[in-house]
């Protein structure tokens, strides 16, 4: 069994051989040891390289990360399912771990003096085999509001209200 070690600057420390025995008699067990040896030290080292980029990176004090985003339809070409299919395509840009799985539906409109506003939720759970029906959800509430006085080739708006449960 061999031991590698490497301090946090990346300078490994000697590698040290429990039977060297074995490797003396065979050439072919001393070539494997080597190239497993030359292998371990590119992984650390680019693990380290990596964790110090990250380091770097993430550490930094207000530092802006891209947001994807989609292009939102124009108020004319707006439908209740056209808006459905719109906040289907905005949550394929979110990042979020396969195990999490969301259903979204319309909830209702609101007609104001100057607009119409369209309600709808999308719920997130995480159900498994043992507990198909989760015990907790999160959900995010999104508002399309369609203009009656802005021209309809303007885009739509969209507010998005984030909630820790549902019920």
């Amino acid at each position: 069994m061999e031991e590698l070690t490497s301090n946090v600057e990346g300078k490994d420390a000697p590698v040290k051989a429990v039977d060297a025995s074995m490797e003396a008699e065979d050439p072919a067990l001393e070539a494997i040891r080597k190239a497993a040896e030359s292998i371990v030290k590119n992984v650390i080292r680019d693990a380290i390289y990596t964790i110090r980029h990250l380091q770097k990176t993430e550490a930094v004090p207000g530092i802006k990360y891209p947001v994807p985003n989609i292009t939102w339809m124009k108020c004319k070409d707006f439908t209740v399912f056209n808006g459905l299919a719109q906040i289907e395509d905005y949550l394929k840009t979110w990042e979020l771990h396969e195990s999490w799985l969301h259903w979204t539906n319309y909830i209702s409109e609101e007609e104001l003096e100057y607009s119409t506003r369209y309600f709808y939720r999308v719920r997130w759970s995480i159900p498994t085999c043992r507990k198909p029906i989760p015990r907790a959800t999160a959900c995010v509430y999104f508002v399309i509001e369609i203009s009656k006085i802005r021209p309809s080739a303007r885009r739509v708006s969209i507010q998005r209200k984030m909630a820790q449960r549902c019920d």
